[in-house]
């Protein structure tokens, strides 16, 4: 099977995570492509297959050298973002982009000028949606990557490597993917997340990142008699949110720049919630940032009185930098197959998380590859076919030159 014929197939599953549904996975739909994968994989004539109770796909070739050489392992998630419905038909293959604007179904444009991901995909063929729906090449391009980088050294016993080893998890949309993943069963010395954008990207950087919320208790009266009795939660929300500094949102940074993300707000009068996102490379700008929120909750609370905003902090994954640089071999190798494969290297900072990200902080080093798709979480997201056959040489060539790795 053609990668892109694979990850066509891959995309029409519905594995859309789900947060707040108390299960693990968060999405049936999630279990049913974890088990078509694993059913795939043997049929390619891996026997070291197997999926556990909690939707966690692992597995391994055994290695035909001699010699002893570590054992590299490759990632991906099974699981796309719930913001919007995968694809419910076919996606279409725009062969031979020539550079014009792409007007989809829905009438949405994805144009060149504007996109400089789409703009080097002129002479690809790529993938694209309706225009309603999600691709889900976030993350399906990097298991169908995977998945025919183990097919051709199946095929191909003769070409020398050692144990490979591969994952492929629920849950990483949400956060919560390394949760309940087995470092021990995986078995990798070093790894890499196959996550990323375009072909050629090899990130060792990422975001550490919190998840805050704010709960703000106010009093509601008659509007006709609230003088110095009514407490607005939403007018104390908004108050909340012009502590922080503007210049530091999403769309304002950029590069190693963090921000504050102000991503839910749900509220009456008498009470409010609101979601921020906290994104941070540096360590002690990202506590400062925490910081930051709690002190505008205690300056509320004393004009307001104890108790009127309550600021809870939950960090999530954290910057893979610190545990991936005293082993760059990871990252040398795999820009060295990237160039050989016919690409540039892009080592720029991920503005996100990966699964890699805990992973190396569990004692795996993991820089994220890219996948050839891009545009994630959008209806304009696309896939080029060209750079994901890349991105599965990029895979073989990795495995090759470990190969040759002295211990």
């Amino acid at each position: 099977m053609k990668l892109h014929e694979r990850f066509l197939d891959y995309v029409m599953w519905d594995s859309r995570a789900a947060e707040h549904t108390g299960t693990v996975p968060s999405t049936p739909g999630q279990i049913d492509f974890a088990k078509h994968l694993v059913e795939e994989i043997k049929a390619i004539g891996v026997e070291d297959v197997w999926m556990d109770e909690m939707g966690y796909v692992y597995g391994s070739l055994p290695s035909n050298m001699e010699k002893e050489v570590p054992v590299i392992g490759f990632l991906s998630h099974v699981d796309t973002a719930d913001n919007l419905p995968g694809p419910t038909k076919l996606p279409r293959i725009i062969e031979n982009y020539d550079g014009s604007v792409i007007t989809l179904e829905s009438g949405v444009t994805i144009n060149p000028a504007r996109d400089p991901h789409l703009a080097k995909c002129v002479g690809q063929d790529i993938i694209v949606t309706d225009g309603y729906t999600l691709l889900g090449g976030d993350d399906k391009a990097g298991i169908a990557e995977i998945v025919c980088a183990l097919e051709y050294f199946v095929q191909n016993p003769e070409v020398p490597h050692g144990k490979i080893v591969f994952s492929f998890t629920p849950d990483e949309e949400i956060g919560t993917s390394q949760d309940n993943f087995n470092v021990e069963a995986f078995g990798a010395e070093f790894a890499y997340t196959v996550d990323g954008g375009d072909f050629g990207i090899c990130c060792y950087e990422n975001f550490n990142a919190c998840c805050a919320t704010i709960t703000i208790n106010g009093v509601a009266t008659h509007p006709g008699d609230a003088k110095d009795k009514m407490k607005n939660a939403m007018l104390i929300g908004m108050e909340f949110d012009h502590q922080l500094p503007p210049w530091e949102r999403p769309e304002h940074t950029y590069d190693h720049e963090g921000f504050y993300h102000l991503e839910v707000m749900n509220g009456t009068c008498d009470h409010c919630e609101m979601t921020y996102l906290i994104r941070e490379h540096n360590r002690s700008i990202f506590e400062y940032r925490k910081e930051i929120m709690k002190r505008a909750g205690q300056f509320l609370n004393a004009r307001y009185g104890e108790g009127t905003v309550v600021v809870d902090l939950k960090d999530g994954y954290r910057n893979m930098y610190d545990m991936v640089v005293p082993h760059m071999h990871v990252v040398d190798i795999a820009c060295e197959a990237i160039r050989e494969v016919g690409g540039t290297p892009d080592n720029y900072p991920s503005r996100g998380g990966t699964d890699g990200a805990e992973l190396s902080w569990k004692g795996v080093p993991c820089p994220n590859l890219g996948t050839g798709s891009f545009n994630h979480h959008a209806v304009t997201e696309v896939a080029s076919i060209q750079q994901m056959e890349q991105c599965r040489d990029m895979i073989i060539k990795i495995v090759e030159k470990y190969a040759a790795f002295e211990k």
